[in-house]
Order: structure tokens, then sequence, then C-alpha cells
């Protein structure tokens, strides 16, 4: 017998963020490491975007879906990602 346990995992993001006809856009997510990594990654692409966040989010393993976004730096405007 198959044990149904969803394994969830931490993962850690780059989201850049760019004006779109006065609106903000995400750009390319990038992934990290780990949180320290994430927040040098946000870091260094400050510079190019309007905003830049790193998040840390829950991953279902097997669906690939995100939740549970945990800011962890923002430079500039972002948009927020919480439902």
């Amino acid at each position: 017998m198959r044990n149904n346990v969803v394994a969830n995992a931490e993962k850690f993001i780059v989201l850049p963020y760019r004006k779109n006809r006065g609106n903000l856009v995400p750009g390319e997510m990038r992934q990290a490491s780990n949180a320290i990594s994430a927040e040098k990654i946000a870091t260094s692409m400050a510079s190019r975007f309007v905003g830049v966040a790193a998040y840390a989010v829950m991953v279902d393993e097997e669906t690939g879906d995100m939740s549970s976004p945990r800011l962890i730096v923002r430079h500039g405007d972002i948009a927020d990602i919480n439902p």
C-alpha cells in the first residue's frame, strides 16, 4: 500500500519587475539555492529593474504549485503575490 503524503519543499525564488504601460509586470523567475543566495541575486539585479523581490515559497513536489510566499528582501516597486 502506497502512502499518499504530498511532499512540500521550501524553495527560494527571485522575481524581477518591469513597467509596461504603467503596470508592474513580473519578469523571468530565477531560483536560488538558499535565502542568502536569493538575497544576493535580488540585490545584484536591483539596478536593472524597477523592482526585484526574493521569496521563500512552499512547492508541491508533485504538481509544482507554489504557495505561502514569504518575502525575504525587496528592492523598488514589486507586486503583491499573496492571494
